[in-house]
């Protein structure tokens, strides 16, 4: 599976931009604020229909518009596809898939697999468990669309639960629909808990090996799932601090609270871990996701790599420049020396320059 090109239309600061892609290394350098990541967010939005910043449709609306346009070009197994996206400031966004619109974005999942790497995921050990359960789960929903239907529905039910918590403050008789909401969470919730426990023994199976080369075999690297709750007391523990989520007015039990625990040896590198331990986990971490994409899909997904080889030493940098092999990656980063120094085969060049990119290697 490869990226052909890639067409923006009043997204971010691209009033339009159309650029092509080289099935190996595509560079995109530049000054700062100039508009490199929102290529790859461009991509990303395709592949999971979200930004890997969070953002919400109408932010990314090049400002004074009303609609956005993102088309992706890509070609899998032979065949050729074509993935629409509309954004609008009024309303949800609108997806097509070689011209034939989706009903679901659920639909779009699957269809194009990509990595995402930032400097900000060296950060995602030692960061709050938000950051970890953000990770698995943006995985997770690109790779099992059952996942992502169980998360909707249980997001959707923690928030509707909280309301209910608030809103029983004016009005107390709104208690006895409690119940109704304990079942459906305890249901859902059961489901993600399973899922992501199995998540991690598959991220198991492969990081090991990757961290262990990484770190030159000094180190044995073991991720440990930490649930809020186990499946079997989810139902008592909801009872038990009803009165405490009463007052807190929130959800205080559940998979939304969860965590993901990194452990070499009796370490958790989370609390006691050196900053170097740390970025080789998460790295370790990077890879292996990229490694379990191929082994449950099939197919090689695309790296998005976005200024994350500045922040890391040359080791480092060797190590998943090597193993990249022949996946499609495109790159981001303010100038191209590291790569002249590192020897590294580029096969497109882009220089991009206040929303506007020019080609400076075919």
């Amino acid at each position: 599976m490869f990226i052909k090109s890639l067409e923006l239309s009043d997204f971010r600061n691209y009033e339009s931009l159309t650029i092509e892609f080289d099935r190996g290394t595509t560079i995109l350098f530049g000054d700062n604020a100039q508009g490199k990541t929102n290529i790859l967010e461009a991509i990303y939005l395709s592949s999971t229909t979200k930004s890997h910043k969070g953002s919400k449709d109408q932010d990314m609306i090049r400002f004074g518009c009303e609609e956005g346009h993102i088309r992706t070009y890509l070609e899998k197994e032979a065949c050729e596809f074509k993935i629409d996206m509309h954004l609008r400031k009024s309303k949800s966004k609108g997806i097509a898939i070689n011209s034939e619109k989706i009903k679901k974005a659920s639909q779009l999942l699957g269809l194009l697999n990509v990595v995402f790497f930032s400097p900000e995921d060296l950060s995602i050990i030692k960061n709050g468990p938000a950051e970890r359960r953000r990770f698995v789960d943006m995985e997770l929903c690109q790779l099992d669309s059952v996942y992502l239907y169980n998360l909707n529905h249980y997001n959707r039910i923690v928030n509707q639960r909280n309301k209910l918590l608030k809103d029983m403050y004016l009005n107390p008789d709104l208690k006895e629909t409690l119940n109704i909401w304990d079942m459906q969470l305890c249901s859902f919730g059961s489901k993600i808990i399973e899922r992501r426990k199995l998540f991690a023994g598959q991220l198991n199976e492969i990081i090991y090996d990757i961290h262990k080369k990484l770190s030159g075999g000094r180190e044995e690297l073991v991720i440990k799932y930490e649930p809020d709750t186990r499946i079997e007391d989810f139902e008592e523990n909801l009872l038990r601090n009803r009165e405490r989520d009463m007052r807190m007015k929130i959800t205080s039990v559940g998979p939304h609270r969860d965590d993901f625990a990194f452990y070499i040896g009796d370490i958790d590198i989370r609390k006691f871990g050196s900053q170097g331990q740390q970025r080789t986990a998460a790295l370790s971490l990077k890879l292996s996701e990229i490694e379990l994409v191929k082994k449950m899909t099939d197919d090689t997904p695309v790296l998005l790599l976005d200024d994350v080889l500045s922040e890391l030493d040359s080791n480092r940098q060797n190590y998943l420049l090597n193993s990249i092999g022949n996946i499609q990656t495109i790159i981001t980063c303010t100038g191209l020396d590291d790569f002249v120094n590192n020897r590294f085969e580029i096969n497109k060049v882009y220089k991009v320059t206040e929303g506007t990119i020019s080609s400076e290697k075919e």
